[in-house]
């Protein structure tokens, strides 16, 4: 201890001499240190003031050294002089020189000075004054620069934006069938006919009589509602039996064929009717054709895609993709799309629900301009038109739309997105897409204030990039397959527009045709089902919810109500038997009062509110209900119920319901008896 006590009081000695340190230089044996430098006072307003806290504190610019050497701790060990102790790693100072009472020189006590103040400097709490001295920088999240230089992704988020996205981008509509779908879907015909509200109707009646007077002259006889509706019937009724296919005479066939069919209509109605149904007004010449593609169609399916959002809210997560209707016929816009089935068709983009894949907006594309110059950022522009009226919702769609723009602009109306990308994007980082050395089931992320990206490689020398403005973070799935969960909210999400497809191309009401604006019709009819079902099975979830085929029945149920109508009005009897039976039901089902009630005029009324007055005064006749009440004769004994009801013509007790009563207003009453 005297030992230690000698170096601290040689120390004292040396920083005292204020001369001789300012003059003092350290010259180290490799030239790399100067540590006169962070030995020496720095004056602010002329008092000296020591860097190392350890050693002096300075607070009226007066040097404390004597009483940071006599500070000792309770149980006698003191910090200072074991600082004043440490061994350099050069091997300028040995502990065994103070152990052994070796007098050092100034100058090495100056370098264990020096010494002790960078062991000092260490400590986090110390701050240092030093303009001159250069502290190394700390450790710096990996950048990763876009390839077009003007997006910087980091491998780290900001600590205040991790995890998902504020809970204020709520959805403002509750997902399911509005109000006016409730009030207004009694059964399941009623609820079809929600997407052919009045406007449609009348389209379709006139133009198709417009037509059906162009091809056959004064032979042609309207049609009515009635006469379209089983027309649907027999369509949605061949897509159920997937008979879509199957020739027409094969349908009708009065013993392979299905009895509906020939108890419904003939055949050659139903092929008159497939040759005049139009959609819009004939215009000579192309000139209509040339400034609008779309214009045979284009007032119906306006109005009908009008209709789809009406009727539905959709949940929080919509799926934007194309979908491909089959045609190899003649079409101004008709598309080739290898990687689909059917390879050529009318591609028509969907905005559906991921859930219920219900479809709320769809939009046919009908190519290029006149000009032929191609469409910038048509990705984009399709997404933003088809989620138009949403917010709080979020996007998800696949490599050909997403973008690092649409992801901004999707922030700005309150949407997020979820969606692969192409590897030619220029907003990507290099880093990112390399995959040499990449392990299995490895991930990289990189983010920025608004989007995160990832690359997950999900077998060796292939890579998959999602890039999502709903993740704030890094999270992976503890799974053996260690995806992150960006990538298991897309897989979640992305099927909504392939389960429409899916379930349209099951049970199809497309017939062989050589016109496209049929195909689009029978397209809107095969969604117009499937959003149906939809409704009705959210509206009554007890519907057949034991069965695991609920839209075969569904569909079946609805094409028998679509022809049913028909049904009961034909006059003319089928051949084969199985036909005859269906028709004698529907009709003798139907009851006399389902003719809808006809005008009365007001001179009719006025008579019978005077006959009524007459009647209160003079009171009800005697014969017709007697006073006294005895038991119906025609009921057995046992059950017979009283009454004073008496028959017209033998006087028998009878009750209601073995009586049949004719309504008869009072003026009419009168001539019956006169």
């Amino acid at each position: 201890m005297k030992r230690r006590f000698s170096v601290v009081e040689s120390l004292v000695r040396l920083f005292e001499s204020r001369e001789e340190e300012r003059h003092a230089t350290l010259h180290t044996s490799d030239g790399c240190i100067e540590e006169e430098k962070c030995a020496t006072l720095h004056t602010s307003d002329g008092c000296m003031e020591e860097e190392s806290d350890a050693t002096l504190h300075s607070s009226d610019g007066c040097i404390e050294e004597e009483r940071d050497a006599t500070l000792h701790s309770s149980d006698g060990c003191m910090e200072e002089e074991s600082d004043a102790t440490l061994i350099s790693s050069d091997g300028w100072m040995e502990e065994e020189r103070l152990l052994d009472g070796e007098v050092e020189p100034e100058e090495e006590l100056f370098d264990q000075a020096s010494e002790t103040e960078d062991n000092t400097e260490s400590d986090p709490d110390y701050h240092s004054t030093d303009e001159e001295e250069e502290e190394d920088p700390p450790d710096v999240e990996a950048a990763y620069q876009s390839k077009n230089g003007n997006i910087l992704w980091t491998s780290t988020t900001p600590s205040e934006r991790r995890g998902r996205l504020p809970s204020h981008r709520v959805i403002k509509m509750t997902p399911g069938p509005t109000r006016f779908a409730c009030s207004n879907a009694k059964d399941i015909i009623s609820t079809f006919e929600l997407f052919f509200p009045d406007d449609i109707k009348k389209i379709l009646i006139e133009m198709s009589n417009l037509e059906g007077k162009r091809v056959f002259g004064k032979a042609w006889k309207n049609l009515d509602w009635t006469d379209i509706q089983a027309y649907f019937g027999l369509l949605i009724l061949a897509g159920v039996y997937r008979s879509h296919h199957e020739a027409l005479s094969s349908l009708w066939n009065g013993v392979s064929g299905r009895a509906i069919f020939r108890a419904t209509m003939s055949l050659n109605t139903f092929t008159i009717m497939s040759r005049i149904l139009c959609f819009s007004r004939r215009v000579a010449g192309p000139g209509r054709q040339k400034d609008d593609k779309l214009a045979p169609v284009r007032d119906i399916w306006e109005k009908w895609v009008q209709r789809l959002p009406l009727l539905y809210n959709p949940g929080p997560s919509i799926t934007v993709d194309e979908c491909l209707v089959p045609f190899r016929g003649r079409c101004p816009f008709k598309q080739y799309m290898p990687s689909k089935p059917s390879k050529y068709g009318i591609k028509i983009w969907a905005a559906c629900d991921s859930s219920s894949s219900y479809a709320w907006n769809m939009q046919i594309y009908t190519g290029k301009a006149a000009d032929r110059k191609p469409e910038k950022n048509q990705g984009m522009r399709v997404v933003l038109d088809m989620t138009s009226g949403l917010q709080g919702h979020t996007i998800t769609c696949d490599n050909f739309f997403t973008s690092y723009a649409l992801g901004e602009e999707l922030l700005r109306r309150k949407m997020t997105m979820i969606g692969t990308v192409r590897s030619n994007k220029p907003e990507l980082p290099p880093a990112l897409l390399s995959v040499k050395g990449r392990a299995r089931f490895s991930s990289m992320f990189a983010f920025t204030e608004t989007h995160a990206l990832v690359s997950y490689c999900p077998r060796k020398n292939k890579n998959v990039l999602l890039m999502s403005t709903l993740h704030r973070d890094a999270a992976i799935s503890n799974k053996d397959h260690k995806k992150p969960e960006i990538i298991l909210d897309y897989n979640k999400t992305k099927g909504g527009v392939d389960n429409l497809d899916k379930l349209v191309a099951t049970y199809t009401c497309q017939r062989k045709i050589n016109r496209w604006p049929m195909v689009v019709f029978f397209n809107m009819l095969d969604v117009s089902a499937s959003n149906s079902l939809v409704l009705w099975t959210e509206i009554d979830p007890m519907w057949n919810k034991q069965k695991c085929f609920k839209r075969r029945l569904f569909l079946e149920e609805l094409g028998e109500a679509l022809v049913i109508p028909f049904m009961k009005r034909r006059q003319g009897i089928p051949r084969s038997l199985a036909s005859q039976n269906m028709v004698k039901e529907a009709q003798a089902g139907s009851s006399e009062n389902e003719a809808s009630p006809k005008e009365v005029p007001y001179h009719k009324v006025m008579e019978a509110r005077a006959c009524t007055v007459e009647v209160k005064e003079t009171g009800p006749s005697p014969a017709s209900t007697p006073s006294k009440r005895k038991r119906c004769q025609v009921c057995e004994s046992k059950l017979g119920k009283k009454t004073n009801m008496t028959c017209s013509k033998c006087n028998m007790y009878i009750c209601r319901s073995h009586a049949v009563i004719t309504s008869y207003c009072y003026p009419c009453n009168k001539r019956k008896k006169v």
